[in-house]
């Protein structure tokens, strides 16, 4: 199992990392709330854990579009639990949360890594959180939060803007201490992105890479995949058939070296990169 140790560099094990998803939550776009109740959510981890997960990320927040928010209250109930029971189990266990609050209980329940989708923009106290308590931490490229956050996809150069304003994030985590070899970024697909704003961040990836900074992906089920995958009337694929679309992806990413990819379904994407690490591999 890949470690993770607070206040060291990213572990690089020479291979793309696998983040399986945990989704505490009733209205999760891939799901549908599955895994809503503690007890189903922590099996649903330690399977996931099973199949090979080098990481176990717990969101308490669904984070789709149109999505309403849940209280900090709330969002605690449904994943310090959550979190507790997996890393006793020894999952290496991320946090999706966009509050500092959630965060810090977080890493006290064992958390060791901090997955921010609002790149320390949601809360102003998230980023000394971070860098005070040691911890990893990806930093998404963010305009808004699910209610509105769609209004917001409008861009001359989508990849050009992704960077500029990825930079500015990087630049306010470094200066709220989060040290340089313990972050990592994500392109946020699908977050105040349309779907061709999405095939374009990938096909440019390299524009993103260009930071220096490991890079999260993080496509799995999305709905540019869906839409790709439509039947003969226009009908979205729906969120759990689009899987093969997704591992489709992982291959792709893991081929060109990328840090992680975050997905649903965890066996099939380790083989995705297994394959992918083979033909990265001279012998």
């Amino acid at each position: 199992m890949t470690q993770f140790a607070k206040s060291s560099p990213l572990p690089r094990p020479g291979r793309t990392l696998v983040m399986g998803v945990v989704n505490v939550t009733p209205d999760s776009f891939s799901d549908g709330g599955e895994w809503f109740e503690p007890d189903a959510a922590i099996a649903h981890g330690l399977a996931l854990l099973a199949e090979g997960a080098d990481l176990i990320d717990v969101g308490g927040e669904s984070t789709r579009p149109g999505a309403k928010r849940p209280d900090s209250a709330e969002e605690l109930r449904r994943v310090i639990p959550v979190i507790t029971a997996l890393a006793a189990a020894g999952a290496v266990v991320s946090v999706d949360t966009m509050r500092s609050e959630v965060a810090a209980a977080a890493i006290d329940a064992g958390a060791v890594l901090v997955n921010d989708v609002s790149g320390g923009r949601a809360d102003p106290q998230m980023l000394t959180t971070v860098a005070d308590r040691g911890v990893a931490y990806v930093c998404m490229h963010w305009r808004g939060h699910g209610e509105d956050m769609q209004s917001r996809a409008v861009y001359d150069d989508v990849v050009a803007e992704v960077v500029d304003e990825l930079s500015e994030q990087v630049g306010a985590a470094l200066k709220a201490g989060i040290g340089a070899e313990r972050l990592i970024l994500d392109p946020g697909f699908g977050f105040a992105k349309t779907g061709e704003h999405n095939w374009q961040l990938l096909q440019r990836l390299d524009e993103i890479e260009a930071l220096g900074y490991p890079l999260l992906i993080g496509v799995s089920r999305k709905t540019f995949l869906g839409t790709l995958l439509a039947d003969e009337a226009g009908r979205p694929r729906p969120a759990t058939q689009r899987d093969d679309a997704s591992m489709a992806l992982t291959a792709l990413v893991a081929a060109r070296g990328v840090w992680g990819v975050r997905v649903h379904t965890v066996r099939p994407n380790r083989d995705a990169v297994a394959v992918a690490q083979r033909l990265r591999t001279t012998r």
